[in-house]
């Protein structure tokens, strides 16, 4: 065995080694997770030891390396009397500290957190919402560890108050790609199934390093090259992986590689939708098109074709940084292909065009018709376990649940539902919040699991802003560094329990719309935590003259069966009560009956300018 693959083995295996130390004193618990509970880490959403893509075991780093955090005790808390000492910790040093195990508060004197009874918490944080103007709060949430109805919950609080200013931290990553498939396609989510990547002729993949990032993908890739599916790779920047990948569940793999890309196109960055274009130019030249598909589901195909030919082969070549015999041999391998399935990610939408960039990569899959049939789609691989449905429950500033747009007609249908006024006008995100803190225009501010202080670049700025902030309130399972700024009256901190953890079970939405429960394991209570859906249920009670009507929940099963009343995509959520119940919304692939939810339900080519290469594509 050649030395690199020797390495890249053992390495994994050093890695399982340093996990079972890690759990040693709690290995039961961890392996009831592992057995039984959906995966709180990676969106492809593997649960116990297997997936809906293939048979056999599934294990991956990424579900390992969480464990601790869901087997670990209770911090001690005389770490907590001085919050000086902590600052000097980084991230990962403070969340091994252990779990949260009681609500405390740290005044604007105060030297460190001190403990403070449940009922104490629910009251301080009821006044400062009381004496909040709606417009003066912010909401904001993590995408990772949460199940659907802390989201739901969590978003109904913040919209019942009287404001949509609620953030999900993905919204940064994953904006772009809901924006350019919802406005082309009608549904801003992935079209097709994980188990199209297997078995398709042709699998385009734009800006992303899968096994980095995504490592279970390395598996489903690794079956997809057993069965002649041929890889390409659209991307600036050239990963070692995707020529040769090691998938740890696999036995030969993990041993000596898989050879993933077939292909590889590199672009310039920011070069993705010159080459589209010029594909687009050959395909249209060379009559590859599905110009049934196009006549019968699809408008504005003629204006693209006028734009192409207005933009000449020179140009594209400079902007896309390939030439044009390149942009040609991708034509020949996708004309060439009955099916295609591209994937991308957010290599390819954390950039100033992202939105332009999905919206070509649509135009690709549209002129050959790779819409609405098996083995075919665009599917934009989602990061961690809350992405796709944090934001299908609502906790996005311009959507409400069910992916509902902010706007006056849906304010109204979401008021009627609630029996309650909701604001109609789209919220502030995350950054405008934080801008609002600085201006001192942000005065109550309420995190779940999320670290602003981590979510943007310019920390000095943003820890400045959340200083400003009369009330923080933190809501955890562990800590972390926001929780330990300065604020100008009170920090709160929140005690949770992980998914695992909570009352009744829970829900999360995979990355191809799955949602799957994922069932209560139990083990001793940390302190006095509790599940992360009932603590804003308590407040939304205590805050409001009709709180109990407001939040009637007394299990995640009553919150599941009004998010089915709600939201017509999760119709059936209802009926998920114990391990391994699961449904699909939109079914195994999106448009098999065409693009209802488009205008004369017909799918949008979209004309658009290649960015100049000289042009500072910076990410967003």
């Amino acid at each position: 065995m050649p030395k690199a693959k020797s390495n890249h083995t053992s390495r994994h295996y050093r890695e399982m080694l340093r996990v079972l130390w890690e759990n040693k004193t709690e290995l039961p618990y961890a392996w009831d997770i592992l057995k039984h509970g959906v995966c709180d880490g990676c969106s492809l959403g593997p649960y116990g030891l297997k997936d809906n893509v293939l048979g056999g075991v599934h294990l991956c780093m990424t579900q390992l390396r969480l464990l601790k955090s869901n087997t670990m005790g209770a911090l001690d808390m005389a770490v907590m009397s001085d919050v000086s000492r902590l600052q000097r910790l980084d991230q990962k040093k403070l969340r091994l500290l252990g779990r949260l195990p009681y609500p405390m508060i740290r005044r604007d004197t105060d030297l460190g957190f001190s403990r403070i009874s449940w009922e104490e918490v629910v009251d301080f944080i009821a006044k400062a919402i009381h004496d909040t103007a709606p417009h003066q709060m912010g909401f904001f949430a993590t995408s990772r560890g949460l199940t659907n109805e802390v989201y739901y919950v969590f978003q109904k609080l913040a919209r019942v108050l009287g404001t949509n200013n609620i953030d999900l931290c993905s919204r940064f990553r994953h904006a772009a790609s809901v924006s350019g498939l919802k406005a082309t396609l009608g549904i801003g989510a992935p079209t097709c199934s994980l188990s199209d990547l297997i078995g398709t002729d042709l699998v385009v993949i734009f800006g992303s390093d899968l096994p980095d990032n995504q490592p279970v993908t390395t598996k489903y890739l690794h079956y997809a090259k057993k069965q002649r599916t041929r890889i390409a790779v659209v991307s600036p920047v050239r990963e070692y992986r995707l020529e040769r990948s090691w998938a740890p569940s696999v036995v030969s793999s993990a041993f000596f590689g898989t050879k993933l890309m077939d292909d590889f196109f590199q672009v310039r960055v920011g070069g993705d939708i010159a080459f589209i274009n010029g594909v687009l130019k050959a395909l249209i030249a060379w009559n590859k098109l599905d110009e049934e598909f196009i006549a019968k589901h699809t408008q504005d195909f003629d204006k693209l074709k006028s734009a192409l030919q207005e933009q000449s082969w020179e140009m594209l070549e400079d902007r896309s940084g390939r030439a044009r015999q390149e942009m040609e041999r991708f034509a020949r391998l996708y004309g060439s292909a009955k099916n295609t399935v591209f994937v991308y990610s957010m290599g390819l939408t954390q950039h100033e065009f992202g939105v332009e960039a999905v919206k070509a990569i649509v135009n690709l899959a549209l002129a050959r018709g790779m819409l609405g049939r098996e083995k075919c789609g665009i599917m934009p691989i989602r990061g961690h376990s809350g992405v796709q449905g944090g934001s299908e429950c609502g906790s996005e500033p311009d959507k409400f649940p069910g992916g509902f747009a902010v706007n006056d007609e849906n304010a109204r249908r979401f008021s009627n539902l609630w029996r309650h006024p909701v604001p109609w006008n789209p919220g502030l995100k995350m950054p405008q919040m934080i801008e609002a803190a600085h201006q001192r225009d942000l005065k109550f501010l309420y995190s779940i699991g999320g670290n602003p202080l981590d979510a943007t670049s310019d920390r000095n700025f943003v820890a400045e802003a959340l200083t400003r902030a009369p009330v923080r309130v933190h809501q955890d399972i562990v800590l972390n560094s926001s929780m330990l700024l300065d604020a100008e009256q009170a920090v709160l901190i929140l005690p949770g329990q992980t998914r695992y953890e909570q009352r009744g079970g829970g829900t999360s939405t995979s990355t191809e719309r799955r949602i799957r429960f994922t069932p209560e394991i139990p083990r001793d209570r940390i302190g006095e935590s509790l599940p992360e859906w009932q603590i804003p249920v308590m407040i939304g009670r205590k805050s409001m003259p009709n709180g109990d009507l407001l939040f009637p929940f007394q299990d995640t099963q009553s919150i599941r069966e009004e998010m089915s009343r709600v939201m017509p995509i999760y119709k059936g959520i209802e009926k998920l009560t114990k391990e391994g119940d699961q449904l699909q919304w939109g079914g195994p692939y999106l448009y098999k009956d065409g693009f209802t939810s488009m205008p004369n339900n017909r799918a949008l080519f979209s004309v658009l300018d290649p960015p100049d290469s000289t042009v500072n594509n910076s990410i967003v």
